[in-house]
């Protein structure tokens, strides 16, 4: 557990320090997001636009090397496995800066992608722009839309749910929970939450 808590100090000091906090303003519940075009670890491109049929989408901002990021690999397996087929399917997006951070090349995602199986889109975001429209500050960062109108609508920002340590001793399966209140047409009782992972690697700014 303590070399835990050292190493996650360390990612996050490192993803933290090289990028103006200020200029990132971010979406808020109820605002529409942006689409954007993005090369996916299988070989595709994934969008917003794509998803023609769902009823919206789980926007994880995740990476390969945080160990919060990993600690949640599964779960977010699970979530898209239980909501992909129920029209909300994950999207998860790496922004880290692989020069800072060489473990999140797009290479050594499509290796964590097949070493895990993942059945989701892994896709690499590496001009940081949709991080940035989106406001992601920590890996893993979850963006909930819900479709209305053919917009993407913010309806959750935030953590997974409130325990990163142990699945089985969770309380609060935050995104869960909105995706459920979402397809039984109800309110989602909690819409934000404090994201808890590393720093984004960000890319360092030059005058």
């Amino acid at each position: 557990m303590k070399n835990f808590i050292i190493i996650v100090l360390i990612f996050g000091f490192i993803g933290s320090h090289s990028y103006n906090f200020a200029q990132i303003q971010g979406y808020q519940i109820g605002d529409q997001a942006m689409d954007f075009k993005l090369p996916s670890v299988s070989g595709d491109q994934v969008s917003l636009s794509g998803l023609e049929n769902a009823k919206g989408a789980i926007v994880i901002f995740t990476c390969n090397t945080c160990p919060y990021a990993k600690a949640y690999e599964n779960r977010i397996i699970e979530l898209h496995e239980e909501y992909s087929p129920r029209g909300y399917p994950v999207i998860a997006i790496n922004s880290n800066d692989d020069q800072i951070s060489p473990g999140d090349s797009f290479e050594a995602m499509k290796v964590r992608a097949s070493e895990k199986d993942f059945p989701f889109d892994y896709a690499y975001d590496k001009d940081q722009k949709v991080i940035k429209a989106y406001g992601g500050m920590r890996t893993p960062h979850v963006y909930l839309l819900n479709k209305e109108e053919n917009k993407f609508v913010v309806s959750y920002i935030g953590a997974i749910d409130n325990n990163y340590q142990d699945p089985n001793s969770v309380s609060e399966a935050y995104v869960e929970n909105a995706v459920e209140a979402l397809l039984q047409n109800k309110n989602i009782e909690t819409k934000t939450t404090k994201a808890i992972g590393c720093g984004i690697k960000w890319t360092k700014e030059t005058d």
